[in-house]
């Protein structure tokens, strides 16, 4: 038989406030367990939660960027439910009046992705599992770290959807800068829900629901894992169980944690610590003009205004560091082209050999516009200005002062080429004779001759032009 895989998909996002969503508290990565907390993030008797107002215009930027209704009458609930990483043993989220409802997402190829609701809730601590001692510690620096999570219709049919759909979902909170999305650092998570049935039917299949995938990678492997996994019990005549499965990435498989709750099994009921909540049409509307550029709006721009090819613009584009920095050439007096070149080649090569985020390189627009400009005016090749721009990165140091004090700049006294030519020709009859009878690679060899006796200093353009002067 064969079956058809239906998904949809829950993604937890970290917003990239200073502080958490209830609480003064740091929301910074790392740090000693446990030193990121107080009374209120550690739900101590007595306290009172305060909403962080920046986790609310961060939702709204999101919920607007993915084309949702905004709710102007909103409230949190409480989700009642015992685990070691949530100490106050309920987490604060929002059931009967999300934020966002009725979004929807455009992957391409004609395949648009409903979203069914984004809301605000905090996040729960981190459980940390240590073999060696037997021991599992619990570290609650993570409690009350603000997110929001964006649940979509079960709209997804294979994985490459799935992977489109975060692609374009990581790349449009980036772009409005309310989350980093360090999937490595779990500042986006995915819950994927899955289930099949025969292909053609329109009923849906028992779904299972696989916890915190954290990387494109684990997404894909999931879902291929557990389809399979479905379709074998079904044709083997055992049924499949609807329940919360755990993805080991080292054993390339999934193994059943719980069975799967449903929402009256957490006893929400509304948060009685925070009231309601009203949104002002004025504010919405500020909130809409403050939103940036988004990535596919500057592809579109690129292309029309810098007559950039699609490639250029999806490469530059892809990550919002990248755009900022070329767009820095061009306002810098870089020709377009040109300051695409030097991204998709020297800066991707660099970043990649370091391990660096675009947004952490050293290296300044500045700099590279001057590095440019200097093989422009013709008084670097390109070869040498590689060579300044691998030597200079770190530092951002000065390229014409490097040049300088190495001796790189291009020789550019015609006398001086002319008679290094002359001195070439008269060692190298036979290329000579070689080249006056139709060889062409003669003339290549006797040009690295030239640059050769130069140093490779030599404007390329000025010794071809007085070789073939001199030949002819």
């Amino acid at each position: 038989m064969t079956w058809e895989t239906v998904i949809g998909l829950e993604t937890h996002v970290e917003l990239a406030t200073k502080t958490k969503i209830f609480c003064g508290c740091t929301t910074a990565f790392g740090g000693a367990p446990n030193t990121h907390c107080c009374p209120v993030c550690t739900g101590m008797p007595g306290t009172l939660p305060v909403l962080n107002r920046k986790v609310l215009e961060f939702a709204v930027k999101a919920g607007l960027a993915l084309n949702c209704e905004i709710t102007r009458y909103t409230k949190f609930d409480r989700k009642n439910y015992f685990y070691p990483d949530l100490p106050k043993a309920y987490q604060i989220s929002q059931l009967y009046l999300p934020i966002c409802r009725n979004g929807a997402v455009d992957i391409g190829g004609g395949k648009t992705i409903r979203i069914h609701e984004l809301h605000m809730e905090e996040d729960a601590g981190k459980l940390v599992h240590d073999p060696w001692i037997d021991q599992t510690r619990a570290d609650y620096n993570r409690c009350g770290v603000p997110l929001i999570e964006i649940v979509t219709e079960p709209d997804f049919r294979t994985a490459e959807e799935v992977i489109a759909y975060l692609e374009k979902l990581k790349e449009t909170l980036q772009y409005l800068g309310v989350s980093d999305c360090k999937m490595q650092e779990g500042s986006l998570r995915c819950d994927v829900n899955l289930s099949i049935r025969p292909m053609g039917s329109d009923t849906m299949g028992t779904r299972t629901e696989m916890k915190n995938l954290n990387s494109f990678k684990a997404v894909s492997r999931a879902i291929a894992y557990e389809a399979r996994r479905q379709a074998e019990r079904i044709e083997e005549g055992k049924r499949v169980i609807q329940e919360t499965r755990r993805w080991d990435e080292n054993k390339d498989a999934s193994f059943a944690m719980r069975s799967k709750e449903n929402a009256q099994d957490y006893r929400y009921f509304p948060e009685p610590d925070i009231p309601p909540i009203e949104l002002s049409e004025e504010w919405l509307q500020s909130l809409k003009d403050d939103l940036p550029e988004l990535a596919e709006e500057k592809r579109a721009r690129y292309q029309s205004q810098y007559g950039l090819p699609p490639y250029d613009c999806q490469m530059i584009t892809s990550d919002k560091a990248l755009a900022d920095f070329f767009e820095a050439l061009v306002d810098l007096g870089t020709a377009p082209k040109q300051a695409s070149n030097w991204i998709m080649g020297e800066v991707l090569a660099v970043l990649s050999a370091r391990a660096l985020e675009a947004k952490d390189m050293p290296l300044s627009p500045k700099t590279l516009a001057k590095l440019i400009a200097m093989v422009q005016a013709g008084r670097l090749n390109r070869n040498t200005a590689v060579k300044v721009f691998e030597a200079i990165f770190d530092a951002d140091a000065d390229p014409e002062a490097y040049a300088a004090a190495h001796g790189l700049e291009q020789v550019r006294d015609t006398a001086l080429v002319e008679s290094v030519v002359d001195a070439v020709l008269a060692d190298n009859p036979k290329s000579v004779e070689d080249y006056r009878s139709g060889k062409q690679k003669a003339f290549g060899f006797l040009v690295g001759q030239v640059m050769r006796q130069l140093k490779g200093q030599g404007d390329p353009k000025a010794v071809n032009e007085i070789l073939r002067s001199r030949l002819s």
